[in-house]
């Protein structure tokens, strides 16, 4: 912007020309919605000759031409010189008018820099508008996407709301900072109230009972495909070929979310909240790594959970999570606390060469269908006394079962 203010001078125009200047090899702002910094503001003051100031000078060095001749003539003129004091006279007026010159010239020179300096300011500016401008179209656009594709979740009908979950999937994909954002709506529409379809109606049934069970049908395929999109996001893939898909530092909230078959299976997470969700069918997080909070806080597993070579690097919270299916924590690592206070496994657990270097915690624990310790590892931390005891009475147990070679025969005659 370049505001100027025109004063009269006796000989000249003086103008005032404030310019903006943009910090050197500075960008703008990454956000549609940031307002450009305020720089300091330079002034540049110089003065334009007025055509008054231009005929004044002209004739001061007439009149000063014209008085040097006459002075030279009067001094002199006599005994034949006054040529010579003529050619004289008219070379200072001819020096004086090449040095007036020398001065417009030097003042044109300067004009032209002053010139260049405020056209380069000029670009430099409508470059930053311009790039400010791409940036709200960009961030116009994004939201325009994220709003139908948010519209799309919304719909009865199963296909919209596949589209808008694909949607949000590309948007994601194309946009680090809005993948948290949208990881947060896909697990939000997961922990929407589901309640997964019973065995299908007979072709005689009431046809309110058969369209309802062909929309939970339809939704569960729909959830399903929520889920496959945060797993295939979440799996960095190898050192050598790292998966370009991969959202790194990501954030599960899926509190009390009904999943179906759900797998994190070799996916790295940062932190995941399952508070009171409800796994149906299996629960697979072999080889998956997270490396924040993990908390699973009365989480109902109703198939087989497995967690076979899983690595928690935070801490891990198992309490009162309810195990209907078996148990498979077989070398997994828990870095962080393992808490698994009031927990409850309805069939087998198995914690074969599972590794606890934080601490772990099995206080009012009911192994009903048993539970598999040997060689779990607790370094630095020692044995829980609740696992000590457990695996007492399990060495008892099975000292007194008929299975075991050195039990009496009660069979046999009594040794006389």
């Amino acid at each position: 912007m370049v505001n100027s203010t025109l004063r009269w001078w006796p000989l000249s125009e003086v103008v005032s020309v404030t310019i903006e200047p943009s910090a050197a090899g500075s960008d703008p702002e990454p956000s549609a919605f940031a307002q450009p910094a305020t720089a300091p503001t330079s002034e540049v003051r110089y003065s334009v000759l007025s055509p008054r100031a231009i005929w004044t000078a002209a004739a001061l060095l007439l009149v000063v031409g014209i008085g040097m001749a006459v002075w030279l003539l009067s001094a002199y003129g006599r005994g034949g010189q006054q040529l010579e004091a003529i050619r004289t006279a008219g070379t200072i007026v001819v020096g004086t008018g090449g040095a007036a010159a020398l001065l417009l010239a030097a003042r044109r020179q300067r004009s032209t820099e002053i010139a260049l300096k405020q056209k380069d300011r000029d670009q430099v500016h409508q470059q930053r508008v311009a790039a400010t401008t791409e940036l709200d179209a960009a961030e116009r656009r994004v939201t325009e996407l994220y709003t139908k594709a948010a519209d799309q979740l919304g719909s009865d009908k199963a296909p919209v709301r596949l589209a808008g979950l694909y949607a949000l999937e590309r948007l994601a994909q194309n946009n680090l900072a809005q993948r948290q954002t949208i990881v947060n709506v896909l697990c939000a529409y997961l922990r929407m109230p589901y309640q997964p379809p019973a065995a299908s109606p007979s072709d005689g049934a009431d046809p309110t009972q058969l369209a309802e069970h062909r929309e939970r049908v339809q939704e569960r395929e729909v959830r399903l495909a929520a889920q496959r999109l945060l797993t295939d996001h979440l799996r960095p893939g190898t050192a050598e070929t790292p998966a370009p898909t991969f959202w790194d530092n990501t954030d599960l909230d899926l509190t009390g979310a009904t999943l179906v078959n759900f797998t994190l299976q070799g996916c790295v997470v940062h932190t995941a909240n399952f508070k009171t969700a409800t796994f149906t069918g299996g629960a697979d997080f072999g080889s998956a790594t997270f490396t924040g909070a993990a908390d699973f806080w009365s989480a109902t597993f109703i198939g087989i959970a497995d967690f076979w070579l899983a690595t928690f690097i935070g801490d891990a919270t198992f309490a009162s999570a309810n195990f209907i299916g078996s148990a498979h924590f077989r070398e997994t690592t828990f870095t962080g606390a393992a808490n698994f206070w009031s927990a409850t496994f309805a069939r087998q657990a198995s914690f074969w060469s599972a590794i606890f270097t934080g601490g772990a915690s099995f206080g009012e624990t009911i192994f009903t269908g048993g539970a598999v310790f040997t060689p779990a590892s607790f370094e630095g931390v020692g044995v829980p006394e609740e696992v000590a005891r457990f695996l007492r009475l399990a060495a008892d147990d099975a000292m007194n079962s008929p299975q075991n070679p050195n039990f009496p025969d009660p069979t046999a005659s009594p040794e006389k």
